[in-house]
């Protein structure tokens, strides 16, 4: 009898390791409040592909680093899932992109007493502009020598400036302003608003490794849940419970 409880329990034991080894290694740098291992379940993109994951039948970890270590653990195959990723050709050689479950919109943001409208660029040429050092907001808008740009280290700086009326706009993901934009005073939040039309559109995936041989079967059920989750109102839910 005793051999036959060792013999159930080992039995147990490699069930449990097969388990653990079936979990999907979830990987993504700080990017509030889409991923953040500080935020509830990791933020609102780690809590949305976990969640369509678990539907679709895969346990999953998350794990924070670096955007060049995650990019370069998913192509060795060290990662299974890159979190947030936007679709470029170079991508493709390590991994396969799930349809858009988020879309990121970068805005203008102005203080709500100023008459700007946006239609085009040439029309903020002559307005002083506060950016985040080192951000890619579009390739038009960065590479326009005709903006009057003043760079800042944070957007919780560039805010500030513009509710102080030191500059006329700044720019940002509108996830992610929002995010900030809770975290302030109400007298700087109440102060700005966005301009209605986005700067620039970019749909964010979800990045399987080539690596993993089930990367076409965790894509297919990914996007079948994210859908899902949209129709049975689950996603919104998500949405509300971070604050978007």
């Amino acid at each position: 009898m005793p051999r036959l409880h060792r013999a159930v329990a080992l039995i147990g034991l490699l069930l449990v390791q097969s388990a653990a080894a079936e979990r999907l290694r979830l990987i993504a740098d700080a990017w509030p409040p889409f991923t953040d291992a500080t935020l509830v379940n990791g933020g609102l993109a780690t809590d949305i592909v976990s969640t369509a994951l678990a539907r679709a039948g895969y346990a999953s970890e998350f794990e924070q680093v670096p955007w060049a270590r995650a990019l370069m653990g998913l192509g060795d195959g060290r990662y299974d899932v890159l979190v947030n990723a936007w679709y470029n050709d170079e991508r493709r050689k390590i991994g396969q992109f799930s349809g858009e479950y988020l879309l990121n919109r970068v805005r203008f943001i102005k203080r709500k007493d100023a008459p700007i409208e946006y239609n085009d660029l040439q029309q903020m040429h002559t307005y002083l502009i506060a950016v985040v050092r080192g951000y890619a907001y579009s390739p038009a808008f960065d590479e326009d020598e005709s903006m009057q740009k003043v760079p800042v280290h944070s957007f919780a700086m560039a805010v500030r400036m513009l509710a102080a009326d030191r500059v006329k706009l700044t720019l940002e993901d509108e996830y992610v302003a929002r995010y900030y934009l809770a975290r302030e005073s109400p007298k700087v939040r109440n102060a700005v608003e966005f301009l209605p039309k986005p700067l620039s559109e970019n749909s964010l995936h979800i990045l399987v490794s080539l690596k993993n041989p089930r990367h076409q079967q965790i894509v297919a059920g990914f996007d079948r849940e994210i859908a899902a989750m949209k129709a049975d109102g689950s996603y919104a839910k998500l949405m509300r419970q971070h604050g978007m």
